[in-house]
């Protein structure tokens, strides 16, 4: 069907409302182009080798270098305890005791034995004696006198075998009393009075008097280099001169806990520490101070992927871009670099973490510092001045 000839005019305004429709929709649905990334200011500061100050210290405790678990020899009842923590003890101080009275009962059974074994003694004797004068008249034959005297060596031997018995019996209850056997301070009760105790169980704790020990742990990777001899230097907790020790003992194993090794320091002097107390210990072995290496504030680390990395600054194009690095150890509050950098290189010193490779960077420079209060104060005063010569 043909349109009729009046009506054609009004298609062309349609179209063009159309059109601008069309355009407005799809502006409307474009995106917008990003914003250009702004150059970001960053501190900078130049790589150089700088000597170690920190030494590894390890915190350690004050021992005695003998220290005795002491327990009853026999087995029995503790009755009474005469020592108690902290206690001073002089060598033969009575500890504590056990009930005697089992042990009394058998030396009295050995003392009767004995004293039975004697008389059987002294009675062969006689009969020896009596026979051997027989023998001397032809009355008895040589085979009878010899039966006698085998009768006397057995009852001698009776004798020493109870003699013996008694002795040790009387040992035996000796050992209910439980005596220090040397000078020093009671640092342990592992028994209170009224408990059965076993032979050898320890009941009192005795560090003796003498020499000590400092005594800490070191991990498994530093074990290598101390050395038994080796220089220690001791400082206490609680302040006091410091002191110098030598390397006594390493442990051959690992403790099973911590899965670190003892080391156990000898000090002397007359101003010791006293037991238990807590000090630090710096081996000379471990010490680092004074070795030059290049130092980086923790700041211009970052992680990548599984290493670690820095920005290093290219003044040529004024761009960062990504190196790196391997970590030695800290020094403080500062990483040492063992490789990766070398002297002169300028990295990034903060805000790491909003640069990306290629990025151009503007170095920051500080601001300039304002002038001091007393040249402001001197504006007033020059215009004041000229004011006054005008007039």
């Amino acid at each position: 069907m043909r349109i009729p000839t009046a009506l054609r005019p009004l298609q062309r305004p349609s179209r063009t409302l159309l059109l601008l429709a069309t355009a407005a929709v799809l502006a409307a649905c474009s995106r917008p182009e990003p914003p250009p990334e702004p150059v970001r200011s960053v501190k900078l500061l130049t790589v150089g080798v700088a000597p170690l100050q920190s030494s590894l210290e390890y915190a350690g405790e004050v021992r005695a270098r003998v220290e005795s678990r002491l327990g009853f020899r026999v087995a029995g009842k503790i009755v009474k305890r005469q020592a108690e923590l902290g206690q001073p003890v002089k060598a033969g101080q009575v500890l504590a005791q056990l009930d005697p009275r089992d042990y009394q009962l058998a030396a009295d059974a050995a003392r009767a034995q004995l004293a039975s074994a004697t008389t059987q003694r002294d009675l062969a004797a006689a009969d020896l004696k009596r026979y051997q004068v027989l023998k001397d008249q032809n009355f008895i034959s040589g085979a009878e006198l010899e039966r006698r005297e085998a009768s006397l060596k057995a009852a001698q031997a009776t004798l020493d075998q109870a003699r013996a018995q008694l002795s040790s019996q009387g040992n035996q209850a000796a050992y209910t009393t439980l005596v220090a056997d040397a000078a020093g301070v009671v640092t342990g009760i592992d028994a209170e009075p009224g408990q059965v105790v076993a032979a050898g169980s320890p009941v009192v704790r005795i560090a003796q008097d003498g020499p000590r020990d400092v005594v800490f742990a070191v991990p498994e990777d530093k074990l290598a280099q101390l050395e038994v001899g080796s220089e220690v230097a001791v400082r206490g907790w609680s302040g006091g001169a410091p002191m110098t020790g030598t390397v006594r003992e390493v442990a051959a194993s690992a403790d099973a806990a911590t899965r670190t090794f003892q080391v156990k320091v000898a000090i002397d002097g007359e101003q010791l520490p006293p037991l238990g107390a807590t000090v630090y210990a710096t081996p000379k072995a471990l010490s680092h101070a004074g070795i030059p290496a290049i130092k980086l504030p923790t700041t211009a680390l970052r992680r990548e992927g599984q290493a670690t990395a820095v920005w290093v600054f290219d003044p040529a194009t004024s761009t960062v871009k990504s190196q790196t690095v391997q970590i030695a150890t800290a020094d403080g509050n500062e990483a040492v670099v063992a490789s990766g950098l070398a002297p002169g290189m300028q990295v990034v010193a903060t805000g790491v973490h909003v640069l990306s490779p290629g990025q151009k960077v503007l170095v920051y420079q500080p601001k300039t510092a304002a002038a001091p209060a007393s040249q402001a104060q001197k504006a007033p005063e020059s215009v004041a001045s000229s004011a006054s010569a005008a007039n």
